[in-house]
């Protein structure tokens, strides 16, 4: 997993809008990226609700919210007009992005050791550095977390 303080990898994935976005899309602004296991699945979808709910909060902050994950742009297009989300989400199916932020990798799963996203948030400053990283999340109140954890570095 990166570490805080460390220049954020670059990427360059396909958004459910269509357009491609990338790090640099993001300079100068607050990036909360967020990486999930699966569109539709009930932990991925609280999260992804949780956060539609808080970007009012978020943007406040001067923040952009965007989830990764490795479903594809249509499953993406799905998710979002299913659940109104109101953030890009990237698909990232040959987990280029994941294995750069250290998000994919072996977890335990119903007792069983596998293969798979390890549900991960980074805070990404103005300047494209690690402010925070969020590892093996749990989902319940994390955006609040998020928010706070956002409103704490930016009061310096």
């Amino acid at each position: 997993m990166i570490e805080e303080g460390a220049k954020a990898p670059s990427f360059k994935l396909e958004s459910d809008s269509g357009e491609t976005l990338s790090l640099s899309s993001f300079t100068g602004q607050w990036l909360v990226l967020y990486f999930y296991p699966k569109d539709n699945t009930p932990g991925c979808t609280r999260q992804a609700q949780a956060f539609s709910e808080s970007m009012g909060k978020l943007k406040k902050a001067g923040a952009q919210v965007v989830g990764v994950s490795k479903d594809s742009v249509k499953s993406h297009c799905g998710f979002r007009d299913k659940y109104s989300l109101k953030f890009p989400l990237l698909s990232d199916p040959n987990l280029l992005a994941h294995n750069a932020f250290g998000a994919y990798g072996e977890k335990t799963m119903y007792g069983k050791k596998v293969m798979g996203t390890i549900r991960s948030t980074f805070i990404i400053d103005p300047k494209g550095k690690i402010a925070k990283v969020f590892s093996r999340v749990k989902v319940d109140g994390h955006a609040d977390a998020v928010l706070s954890a956002l409103k704490l570095l930016q009061s310096g």
